[in-house]
């Protein structure tokens, strides 16, 4: 009997030694004050009611309100009316609350307020860990912070590391943007706002959707992944990109597409990557570039080694409304349209006035002729090709059907257009031609040999029907039978039709004849190359 009270004994003081440990791992929750205290009951569970000026703590927490009830046993207390908690820097207030201080978790409803430093939050309801230091909200909240405001259905903060992560109708309002997203993260260290689903960014210059990325609320700069950045006056969308606002400057990379919104240019660039200066409305597009503008119910496409576009906006243009728009490609550049294909080295391409600069050997295909120069000017009117200047060393074969090359050479020459086709060309200087007679379309009845200063062929179905001989004209004529092969060329001949630029190979990717250098980080904002000089580096010209 007496082992048996000794073994009782032994038992009760393991039992109470264990429950004095656990009282002691897990801090009691202290009454610092109150205006009054009563014994209350609750469902069979003791508690003491708590009024007036209530004054609770734990460790670094403590709590405020007019009423209280704690439950000692269970180590919790609910709070009632002007409920106030702090701990460091973070406040919250709210209607009521229940906090837990074993697991140290608190539960806060009815106009819910957390403040953390200069960020405030506001909610219907809201959990908070004591240990993590992290709260949670799920039924709307609204985050403000200096001038920036956001509002979520759900919503995670952790006050050691400052993340906030939202999900659900996010909607994020700065004075330089306006964001909305499904979920979104929002660090207050480091200003930066995390994307991780769909994603819209508005502000004064336009609009910026894409799948992922951030964005600096300091510096202004975003970086995106399957990103649309659309201006009133343009549109570009790539696999990745950098936009800085505070430097007006865009890097864009994988699958580059510039749209300009022009209703009188439809132009659309193409390429792998892209750098775009808004203060002077530059664009360089790099990487396989190839530009597509509408003209006359046709594409005319243009690839090069690289390609320049300088659109104004519609603000610089009322300022000055001399300013043009132009694209420029340097480097074996080709041309291809239904109807026109071309190649050079470089090209100005005056879309404003529709003028097209073609320089460094450029040669033109129009139906079955072919047009050479040292350089050539192309006007474009009413979206279809009009008319052509060649300076130095002009040269024009036709193909005929019979496959007879007629040939036309001066020093400069005039092409007029119609239909697509060669109507007219006036030659200034030096003038030469050679054109066969047919019979029909079965025979030729001899060659036609002229020399003139100034020279007028007029062409009929991309054929020529007459040559007006003006200045000091030489005429001959040699029958079929006395015609020997070198007669049929005149000096300077070069028939190139196998250089001929096919569709496929205006779009082929390309290996750059002059490698572009690397481009810097983005956020370098390195200032771009002037593409006049490009356009006179091959030659070690200096541009004028």
């Amino acid at each position: 009997m007496k082992s048996t009270k000794i073994f009782l004994s032994l038992i009760f003081f393991l039992i109470t030694s264990i429950s004095l440990f656990a009282q002691q791992a897990q801090e009691q929750i202290q009454l610092v004050k109150a205006g009054s205290l009563q014994a209350g009951n609750k469902n069979g569970v003791s508690f003491t009611r708590l009024i007036d000026n209530v004054h609770l703590k734990q460790k670094e927490t403590d709590l405020y309100c007019d009423s209280a009830h704690l439950y000692r046993e269970s180590n919790t207390v609910e709070v009632y009316s002007r409920v106030r908690v702090t701990q460091g820097t973070l406040i919250i207030t709210s209607n009521t609350g229940v906090y837990n201080g074993n697991q140290q978790k608190a539960v806060f409803k009815g106009n819910v307020t957390l403040r953390d430093e200069k960020m405030t939050l506001t909610t219907p309801s809201l959990s908070y860990d004591m240990v993590a230091r992290t709260s949670r909200y799920t039924e709307g909240g609204t985050i403000v912070e200096e001038n920036t405001n956001l509002t979520s259905q759900f919503g995670n903060y952790n006050v050691n590391t400052k993340l906030l992560a939202f999900k659900g109708n996010v909607h994020l309002v700065s004075p330089d943007a306006d964001i909305t997203s499904d979920t979104l993260q929002y660090n207050t260290i480091s200003k930066l706002v995390f994307f991780v689903a769909p994603t819209k960014i508005k502000n004064e210059d336009g609009l910026l959707t894409a799948k992922g990325g951030t964005y600096n609320t300091v510096t202004k700069e975003s970086i995106f992944q399957g990103s649309r950045v659309e201006t009133p006056d343009y549109i570009v969308d790539a696999d990745y990109s950098v936009y800085n606002r505070a430097a007006e400057y865009l890097y864009a990379n994988g699958k580059v597409k510039l749209t300009s919104k022009d209703p009188d240019n439809k132009t659309v660039i193409t390429g792998n990557t892209l750098q775009s200066w808004k203060s002077t409305g530059k664009s360089k597009i790099y990487g396989s570039p190839v530009m597509r503008s509408l003209v006359s119910n046709d594409t005319l496409y243009i690839s090069g080694d690289t390609l320049v576009a300088v659109n104004h906006d519609k603000v610089a243009k009322e300022k000055d409304p001399k300013l043009k728009d132009f694209v420029y490609a340097y480097y074996d550049v080709r041309i291809f349209k239904s109807d026109l294909q071309g190649k050079c080295d470089s090209l100005t391409y005056n879309v404003t006035d529709s003028v097209m600069h073609l320089r460094r050997d450029p040669v033109v295909w129009s139906e079955k002729s072919q047009l050479v120069a040292d350089s050539m000017n192309m006007f474009i009117r009413n979206k279809a090709l009009d008319k052509m200047y060649m300076y130095n060393n002009a040269f024009i074969i036709s193909e005929d059907t019979l496959k007879n090359l007629n040939q036309v050479k001066g020093r400069n020459m005039e092409a007029f257009f119609k239909a697509g086709q060669i109507a007219k060309v006036n030659v200034n200087g030096n003038g030469e031609s050679i054109y066969f007679a047919l019979e029909g379309d079965t025979a030729t009845t001899g060659m036609n040999r002229s020399i003139s200063s100034d020279l007028i062929l007029r062409f009929k179905e991309g054929k020529v029907n007459t040559v007006s001989l003006l200045t000091n004209p030489e005429a001959s004529f040699i029958p079929p039978h006395e015609l020997k092969e070198p007669d049929k060329r005149l000096k300077g001949f070069n028939w190139r039709i196998t250089e001929q630029p096919t569709k496929e190979l205006v779009l082929a990717k390309r290996t750059p004849k002059q490698a572009t250098k690397t481009p810097e980080k983005a956020s370098a904002l390195k200032t771009e190359p002037s593409p006049k000089k490009a356009l006179f580096k091959r030659n070690n010209k200096k541009p004028k």
